[in-house]
């Protein structure tokens, strides 16, 4: 009976190790993670110090051994799993002990949660991002997007019903900060856990694609914020830190990171290790995944001088430059209509040169230098301080000879977080007194530089409606200042509208091309020439005036003769009761040699001011913001006047030559058609 007993015991436990023998096969199937497919869930994870894998979720009852993976031999394991449906719970049991977070879960319950079995099906309205020459960008944090009379943090809902706001802007691209996974419900987003999976606090997958949709019928391109300098470090160890049980000393992190001293960064001994295979494809798998699976528009990835180099005066990394060549080569194969650009932050015109070229490949870079030049000129004490040399080098700058190379900006979470120990510039102009003349009248200035000068503008979420003190993520947008300060924000909006050309008489901004030709460092003025093509519509000159003191009769160059028509003055009383509304009148153009250019005209331009002039008409004949059926009366009645003066057709004249015709038809039509305001 004993030995009966015996044998008995002896075959129960073979079968049951045959059972597991059996289910453990390699999957045939493509994908790492959890891959849902019509009757199961395919897992793959790569864990090469692992001497068995088991995966656990609410499908198994959560036991660590009934449900094995199989090892491919190459250091990945894998099985399909029937059993595992859609929205299950799930962690692999790696060794029969170690209980790890999956490092590709598309869904976690929290950083320090279990993954969540979740499908790619979206249905994707088509969406075509703008031209980089066209584009405006808002960089805004989820987390702190939402009503000051909720609680928080803010959510994908949240933001998504305030994106009318953002579009009556006329914004047409968001830069959205970091949202993988990261540690609590409050962070900047730039200390991720779980790279493939959205901030739990903020929502659920859907929404956040839901979020996008909403942004692409709203004409908004979504471009988001990646971190691959470090990761973490607080909470890694549920996920990649130690893995799989390997590390080389008790304190490095193994086969995810590096273990000699590259491993050590300002945030965290947790640089990835770009040398190795599987990390390379990891963080490449993860770029790609985010652009291909939702639907976004383009990458800004952050800090990626430390990616190619430990620091500054530090040994470079060699294999962190190939990584980013192979990602932005796959980028441009994949979806060369997508933005990526790079946050390196040192002037190194190296990382948008092609990979061609040896280049990083980037498609555009944060320019640091434009903000550093011009920002102290708006927030000196007194007028003299201010050097307009270096506002003519921030203008100017440019990498490798292209606009849309640079981003440029006067406010970043970087330039206004607490966290760097910074503030608003509204703020820093006059501390404690955000709302005063000087801070609205030179934060506006500041504004002004970004949306005429070379490159892809960008403002920081507020900034539109003069919000002031330091950011910091747990603090939501005072959305009360959108009224208080309306006029601000139609500032804002005037100027957006100008960049974009939406009115087809600026089309120059939308260009590379600009010729700094007056500089005035006594009295803090300096003129410039925006251009693409050249000619009517198309040239734009900016009066830029840095003093207290406003100037009536302003004799600058001008390129061509003839008048220049006003197209914004910063300084008009509806934008904000206190500025003085200055004089800034249409110019007339002169032959006569000036500025090294061949004409002159006098032009008025009030303290702390922009002036933008160019020629030809705005296509909005009524003034109502919008470009209707009003319009074309007007338009008519000036055609069947048959005027031969450019003033007696007030202005529906376009191309200026002297008659209304059938040129001026088809300007008016397309932009009729454009529903251009």
């Amino acid at each position: 009976m004993k030995r009966l007993r015996s044998l008995i015991f002896s075959y129960s436990i073979l079968f049951v190790l045959a059972g597991s023998l059996t289910a453990a096969v390699p999957s045939s199937r493509p994908g790492a993670g959890a891959v849902p497919y019509d009757n199961g869930t395919t897992f793959r994870v790569w864990a090469p110090n692992a001497s068995t894998m088991h995966v656990a979720g609410e499908f198994n009852s959560w036991s660590d051994s009934a449900t094995p993976l199989a090892h491919e031999g190459n250091g990945w394991w894998s099985a399909d799993i029937s059993s595992a449906s859609l929205g299950d719970e799930y962690r692999y049991v790696i060794d029969g002990t170690l209980w790890k977070t999956d490092p590709r879960a598309r869904d976690v319950v929290s950083s320090v949660g279990n993954g969540v079995i979740y499908t790619n099906d979206y249905n994707w309205t088509p969406f075509t991002p703008p031209a980089w020459n066209e584009m405006v960008i808002y960089e805004m944090h989820i987390g702190s997007y939402y009503d000051t009379t909720a609680p928080g943090p803010g959510t994908w809902g949240a933001a998504t019903s305030r994106l009318d706001h953002i579009q009556s802007l006329g914004v047409n691209a968001v830069k959205i900060m970091p949202v993988a996974e990261f540690p609590g419900e409050y962070s900047m987003g730039y200390n991720p856990v779980n790279l493939f999976a959205p901030e739990s606090a903020y929502g659920r997958p859907d929404q956040m694609k839901m979020f996008i949709e909403q942004c692409h019928q709203r004409g908004i391109a979504v471009i988001i914020d990646l971190v691959y300098n470090h990761l973490g470090p607080s909470d890694l160890g549920e996920s990649l830190w130690q893995f799989d049980g390997y590390s080389a000393e008790p304190y490095t992190g193994g086969i995810y990171f590096y273990e000699n001293d590259n491993r050590f960064t300002p945030w965290g001994d947790t640089r990835p290790n770009y040398s190795v295979g599987e990390v390379r494809s990891f963080i490449r798998d993860n770029v790609m995944y985010w652009l291909d699976e939702y639907n976004l528009d383009g990458i800004r990835m952050d800090g990626t001088a430390y990616i190619r180099e430990r620091g500054i005066g530090e040994p470079e990394i060699p294999e962190g430059w190939t990584l980013m060549q192979w990602i932005n080569n796959e980028i441009d194969a994949a979806f060369p209509q997508k933005i990526s650009i790079a946050e390196d932050m040192r002037d190194n015109e190296w990382i948008t040169k092609s990979t061609g070229e040896g280049g990083a490949g980037f498609d555009s870079q944060w320019d640091a230098s434009f903000h550093h030049k011009i920002v102290p000129a708006l927030t000196a004490s007194d007028d003299s301080s201010r050097n307009i040399w270096d506002v003519r080098d921030a203008v100017t700058h440019l990498y490798n000879g292209w606009d849309t190379q640079r981003v440029i900006y006067t406010e970043s979470h970087d330039e206004v977080g607490s966290a760097s120990g910074k503030s608003r510039v509204p703020e820093q102009i006059w501390p404690g007194n955000a709302d005063s003349y000087y801070s609205k009248k030179r934060s506006t200035l500041g504004a002004a530089m970004v949306f005429t000068s070379p490159g892809i503008p960008m403002m920081f979420m507020g900034q539109e409606f003069l919000e002031d003190g330091s950011w910091h993520d747990d603090d939501p947008l005072d959305w009360s200042k959108d009224t208080t300060f309306a006029g601000i924000k139609q500032l804002y909006k005037r100027l957006i509208h100008l960049r974009r050309n939406m009115s087809g008489n600026t089309r120059g901004l939308l260009g590379k091309n600009v010729n700094v030709f007056h500089v005035n460092n006594s009295a803090k003025v300096i003129a410039f020439h925006r251009w693409r093509d050249g000619g009517v519509g198309d040239d734009v000159i900016v009066v830029a005036n840095f003093s207290y003191q406003g100037f009536t009769n302003y004799n600058i160059g001008m390129p061509r003769p003839g008048r220049w028509r006003v197209r914004f003055n910063s300084d008009w009383d509806g934008y904000d009761s206190e500025f003085t509304n200055w004089n800034s009148y249409d110019a007339n153009a002169v032959t006569g040699p000036k500025d090294g250019l061949p004409y002159n005209a006098d032009v008025g331009v009030g303290p702390y001011s922009v002036v933008i002039l160019s020629q030809g008409t705005d296509p909005d004949l009524s003034g109502e913001g919008i470009v209707d059926f009003n319009d074309f009366s007007i338009f008519a009645q000036q055609w069947l006047n048959t005027c031969n003066t450019w003033d007696a057709c007030s202005g529906a004249d376009f191309d200026m030559s002297g008659t209304v015709d059938m040129t001026d038809l088809r300007t008016f039509v397309s932009y009729w058609l454009e529903g251009t305001n």
